[in-house]
């Protein structure tokens, strides 16, 4: 069946139009929950939570050290993302292009906890072939925050 045939065989009759009617309203409810999902946090957000969880203050100096150090591995943090993070990085073996990692320079950065989440951890185990700590993220994530 398809969608119009579906739509025309809720459309009739009184009944039907409640049904029709709470179907748009569930969808309409779906489109909103995504949108407001898209930016669920923010880098000032992502920076005190991982703050707390650390139950340090976050340094910029620190986080600007680890962004750039090796940690035994071939990779750095700036392999992928520049030194400093303010332009499009570039993955070493995919290619792939890399938004600016500053938040400054992009507005999408650390605005959605769960891809925040899902990148930092698969980075840091790419880096330092564990994941990172709070107060490691926190150092860096404040590193990145002061670049202007």
């Amino acid at each position: 069946m398809t969608l119009p045939q579906f739509v025309s065989r809720l459309a009739p009759g009184p009944r039907r139009r409640h049904t029709f009617s709470a179907l748009a309203a569930c969808a309409a409810l779906l489109c909103l929950g995504a949108a407001a999902q898209a930016a669920d946090t923010s880098p000032a957000g992502q920076l005190q939570r991982w703050t707390a969880e650390a139950a340090v203050p976050a340094s910029a100096e620190r986080g600007k050290a680890f962004f750039s150090k090796r940690f035994g591995g071939e990779w750095s943090c700036a392999s992928c993302h520049n030194a400093p993070p303010t332009t499009e990085g570039k993955h070493p073996n995919t290619g792939k292009v890399i938004p600016p990692l500053a938040p400054s320079f992009n507005p999408k950065a650390f605005t959605e906890e769960a891809k925040v989440d899902k990148w930092i951890r698969r980075n840091c185990k790419d880096v330092l072939s564990r994941e990172c700590s709070a107060g490691e993220k926190a150092d860096v994530l404040a590193y990145l925050i002061t670049l202007k």
